[in-house]
C-alpha cells in the first residue's frame, strides 16, 4: 500500500508540473502572439487582457488540482471516444480563436483600425473577467465539464442540474458571446467581433449536436431536458 500510495502521489506530482509548464507556455505564446503583432508594448489592452485572462488560468490551475483533481485530469487528456463532429468543430475554434487574437493585435495595438474609447476597454477587461468567472461556476458544479463531446462511462458520467444549470442546459457556451464581444473590447478592437461572432456561430452548432448526443445517450438527460427547456438562451433556443 506504502508503494501504491508513493505511486500515485508521484503521478500527480508529475501532472501538476506538466500543467504548470503547460500553463507557461500558453501564456509566453499568447503574450509572445499578441505583442509581436501589436508591434509595441505601451497598448493598454493587451495589458488589461493578458492580466484577466492569465490571472483567471492560474486561478483556474490551483482552483482544480486542490478542488477539483479529477476534472482537472479530464480536461487535461485526450480522449478516446470524442465524436469524430466535435474534433472538427475544434479545429475550426482553435483558427478562429487565434484569428481574433490576430486581428484583436493588429488592429488595437498597431494600426489602430477601429477606436475603442478607453473606459468601454476598461469595462470589457471587467465583463471579460466576469464571464471567466462565471465559466469558473460552471466548472465547480459540472465535474463532467470535459474538453471533448463524450459519454464519460469511465467517470460514471451524470445529469448535472445545479449552479447555471438550472438555467440553460449549456452555461458554459452561453458565455461565448458576451465573452468573445468583452474581448474585443478589452483588445481595443472592433474588427475582432467579426470572428468572436464565428465563434458563437460555431458553438450554437456544436451545441446543438452536443446536446442530441445527451438526449440520446446519457441516462436522465432528457428528463432534465423536459424541465430546463433552453440550451444557451433562456426564453430564445
Amino acid at each position: 500500500m506504502a508503494v501504491m500510495s508513493q505511486d500515485v502521489r508521484g503521478t500527480t506530482e508529475r501532472e501538476g508540473r506538466s500543467l504548470v509548464l503547460r500553463y507557461l507556455a500558453i501564456v509566453v505564446l499568447t503574450a509572445g502572439v499578441l505583442y509581436a503583432l501589436a508591434g509595441r508594448l505601451d497598448w493598454t489592452g493587451g495589458a488589461l487582457f493578458c492580466l484577466v485572462y492569465f490571472s483567471f488560468l492560474a486561478f483556474m490551475l490551483t482552483w482544480s488540482s486542490r478542488c477539483a483533481p479529477d476534472l482537472l485530469q479530464e480536461r487535461s487528456r485526450r480522449a478516446e471516444n470524442v465524436k469524430s463532429w466535435d474534433r472538427m468543430l475544434l479545429a475550426v475554434y482553435a483558427v478562429l480563436l487565434l484569428s481574433l487574437l490576430v486581428v484583436g493585435a493588429l488592429d488595437g495595438g498597431r494600426f489602430r483600425w477601429s477606436h475603442v474609447p478607453l473606459p468601454l476597454v476598461c469595462g470589457g477587461a471587467a465583463g471579460f473577467a466576469a464571464v471567466l468567472m462565471w465559466i469558473w461556476w460552471v466548472a465547480s458544479v459540472n465535474r463532467y465539464l470535459s474538453r471533448w463531446a463524450r459519454i464519460q462511462d469511465d467517470r460514471d458520467h451524470q445529469v448535472v442540474t445545479s449552479g447555471p444549470y438550472r438555467f440553460v442546459r449549456h452555461p458554459m457556451y452561453a458565455a461565448f458571446l458576451p465573452g468573445g464581444v468583452f474581448a474585443c473590447f478589452t483588445l481595443e478592437s472592433w474588427y475582432a467581433l467579426v470572428p468572436a461572432g464565428m465563434i458563437f456561430l460555431l458553438f450554437i452548432v456544436r451545441t446543438a449536436l452536443e446536446d442530441r448526443m445527451l438526449l440520446n445517450e446519457l441516462p436522465g438527460y432528457r428528463e432534465y431536458a423536459a424541465h430546463v427547456r433552453y440550451r444557451l438562451l433562456p426564453g430564445l433556443w
